[in-house]
């Protein structure tokens, strides 16, 4: 009983100090994970066998770690080696895209694609969001895109406010289609053995569904806005040539001709890296969509990306590895170890028992009790560290109650993928987007993102629970 109890505290004060975000949150989560492992597993449990278990080394070393061909559900409990490989692996890729200017590149070819016309410029790089966002880490997305939105506002005459807000909707809209699209889906499909077909054929469909509904709805909310702001003629040629903010400090940008059909390319700074950073992105999305064929975990899928990245640039190494993001790879080590004293002292059983007793074993109101929950809890808290706790609650949810697991893993991907959408602080994304927007002068108030975010959020919840019943019951 006293471990459950410690459990519980360590965990509701990891998450209180994550929303404060006082200090930085991988900080947060290994001061928390020391404390579960002393105190839980050391002192009130005396279990050795929790700490290695927890710790799951073990399971790094065995040969399913990296190759298997069936795919299986993971029994294992503690830290997931798999994901946080497959993501360090993802994020050296991401910069070594970054570096040779492929973002950028993209967002202006796909703008010049639409004459540079704010209304064609929001449904252009609302697609390119989500798109992007099924594949590369949301965060790294929005980065370059609020950016290039700005950079692109500043020269039409054009509050980026409106297209920056749609770009974080639907970036978190598409990373919940895939496995590798945002990390909580990493973490179910690792944990819960479900491969990149598995979302994209179920998460994916609901997704696809709720992203014709975001188009229609965000250029409703907006158009008449980027219209009335973007009303002029004149010569675009001109008003790049007196733009600073296109560029970026270089003469030759200075000089950029937005009427010119190599002008995107501009933005490349090292063709050969392009094409090779091109090549490995693509190699990245054949191994994810064939994973379950060839039977390469997405352990190793990461290794190979992150090795081709890191060989074919040898000179750019040190920077490359550099600008991985460490914090958030030891934020996820803590947060396994926190979920994983829930685990071992048996709370998590009884969230589960607790939410198969009030749905009075319907599968449907099962259903809309995780959609919306995770919906409702992701728009305040940190999604990840959420799908992370309740994966092994839906996990013994199917088993007492006899419910599909699968059902369930998709009902909480797209509760805590859409739910943090509705508030600026829901999810990394949409800290970035408002951030770039802040830095540059426009600042993005509750008021003004909720009142947009929140209902979009909604509608999308309501898409995805009716989708669930009727496909599934």
């Amino acid at each position: 009983m006293a471990a459950q109890v410690i459990a519980v505290i360590i965990f509701v004060l990891m998450f209180l100090m994550i929303m404060l975000d006082k200090f930085e949150r991988c900080v947060v989560t290994l001061t928390a994970g020391a404390a579960t492992m002393v105190l839980v597993f050391g002192l009130c449990m005396k279990s050795p066998d929790a700490i290695l278990g927890t710790l799951n080394l073990r399971s790094v070393f065995s040969a399913d770690f990296w190759y298997h061909a069936g795919l299986n559900a993971d029994s294992s409990t503690g830290i997931n080696w798999e994901t946080i490989i497959f993501i360090c692996g993802m994020m050296i890729m991401v910069e070594g895209m970054a570096r040779v200017g492929f973002f950028r590149w993209l967002c202006m070819a796909i703008a010049k694609l639409v004459r540079f016309k704010p209304v064609p410029v929001l449904i252009a790089f609302m697609l390119i969001s989500a798109i992007l966002s099924m594949f590369i880490d949301s965060i790294t997305v929005i980065l370059f895109l609020a950016a290039v939105t700005v950079e692109l506002a500043e020269v039409l005459k054009f509050d980026p406010v409106p297209i920056i807000m749609a770009e974080v909707f639907c970036a978190n809209l598409g990373g919940s289609s895939t496995m590798c699209g945002d990390p909580p889906n990493i973490i179910i499909g690792t944990s819960l053995g479900y491969t990149f077909g598995d979302f994209l054929t179920n998460t994916g469909l609901m997704a696809l569904a709720a992203l014709i509904f975001s188009l229609i709805y965000f250029y409703l909310s907006f158009h008449n806005e980027l219209k009335s702001g973007a009303d002029r003629e004149g010569s675009l040629i001109a008003a790049s040539r007196n733009s600073a903010h296109f560029a970026s400090g270089t003469e030759a940008a200075r000089e950029m001709d937005l009427g010119r059909g190599e002008q995107p390319n501009f933005v490349i700074s090292d063709r050969r890296g392009f094409y090779t950073s091109a090549v490995i992105f693509l190699l990245a999305v054949i191994l994810l969509v064939t994973h379950a064929q060839t039977g390469l975990t997405v352990a190793t899928i990461g290794v190979i990306i992150g090795t081709l990245t890191l060989v074919t640039a040898p000179r750019h190494i040190p920077e490359i590895l550099h600008k991985v993001d460490y914090h958030t790879l030891l934020f996820f080590v803590g947060l396994f170890i926190v979920v994983g004293g829930l685990e071992q002292t048996g709370i998590l059983e009884l969230i589960a028992g607790f939410i198969g007793r009030i749905s009075g074993g319907n599968p449907k109101v099962m259903v809309a009790i995780i959609i919306w929950i995770s919906g409702i809890a992701s728009a305040f808290v940190d999604n990840i560290p959420f799908a992370a706790t309740m994966i092994p609650v839906i996990r013994t949810l199917a088993e007492t109650t006899g419910m599909d697991l699968s059902v369930l893993a998709w009902s909480l991907a797209m509760g805590t993928d859409i739910g943090g959408s509705a508030t600026p602080i829901g999810a990394s994304a949409n800290v970035v987007g408002t951030s770039v927007a802040a830095k540059h002068g426009y600042k993005v108030t509750w008021g003004r993102y909720c009142k947009y975010m929140a209902p979009a959020s909604i509608f999308v919840l309501l898409i995805a629970t009716a989708i669930v019943w009727v496909r599934y019951f």
